[in-house]
């Protein structure tokens, strides 16, 4: 009977550790894809890697579960040997992962229970979780199942209303203002809103009027009439009487005193 339960515990130990070496290779084979295929790593892709490890641990929960398999809890390992020497066959069993099987190494390996600190967090969140009771549990379980539906809702709608309001963007936004063309076209065709000041340089003789447009500058050409005798005409000396009998025409006792422009200062050319 001994010997039947013995051979029946290494058979489940084999099955298991079959199992859980195919895990690591899933494990393994799923890292890997995640840190060196991550550009060409498609969602339906990552779903199947899940899927796959999700059903190795369902066949180890079964197996586990099955009323073949002898129950693990009841046996005991204790530690024979401890050394602070490497241990050659011990690193090639454990994939280098434990080359050294000492004081430090197995209270971790060896470990039934989670640590005190662990172990005391635990009991402190069933305490607090046995002080609510089940109507206040279920209220505090709909308003986290509402709030979540309400974030999960927050995060999809606004996609659909971002790619509806661009491409609505897209097809109403004019590609033109309409007041700046039509003051462009009324500054073209009838000069509405330009600067009515002459560029600088050289005025072309014989167009009379040019004088008074140049007013903002200095003169450049002072014209007196002499309204009598005793009348002086800007910086000449006194003007002589005027003549009678041509009515519409300048009198011919007018002094002109006509400034060069060149020892001024041109106002645009400051």
């Amino acid at each position: 009977m001994q010997q039947r339960e013995e051979k029946q515990l290494e058979a489940s130990v084999d099955s298991l550790i079959s199992l859980v070496a195919q895990v690591k290779n899933a494990l393994q084979n799923f890292i890997y894809k995640l840190e060196n295929e991550y550009e060409r790593l498609t969602w339906p892709s990552v779903l199947d890697n899940f899927g796959l490890l999700s059903g190795q641990l369902n066949t180890i929960n079964k197996m586990l579960k099955n009323e073949k398999t002898p129950s693990f809890r009841s046996q005991v390992i204790i530690p024979l040997l401890l050394s602070q020497k490497p241990d050659d066959d011990l690193a090639v069993l454990t994939e280098q992962r434990v080359p050294v099987f000492s004081h430090e190494i197995v209270p971790d390996y060896l470990r039934t229970k989670p640590d005190p600190e662990v172990e005391e967090q635990e009991k402190q969140l069933s305490t607090e979780a046995a002080r609510i009771g089940p109507d206040a549990a279920q209220k505090q379980i709909q308003a986290l199942n509402k709030m979540c539906s309400t974030l999960l809702e927050k995060l999809n709608n606004p996609r659909d209303d971002r790619d509806a309001e661009s491409a609505a963007s897209r097809l109403n936004k004019p590609s033109f203002n309409l007041g700046d063309t039509n003051a462009l076209v009324a500054a073209v065709a009838f000069g509405k809103g330009l600067s009515k000041c002459r560029p600088p340089g050289p005025m072309a003789p014989g167009h009379p009027g040019q004088g008074s447009m140049m007013s903002g500058g200095p003169t450049l050409q002072q014209v007196t009439i002499g309204g009598g005798s005793g009348q002086q005409a800007g910086m000449g000396g006194p003007v002589a009487p005027q003549q009678q009998g041509q009515p519409g025409k300048m009198p011919s006792s007018i002094k002109t005193n006509i400034k060069s422009a060149s020892g001024s200062i041109h106002p645009y050319n400051r």
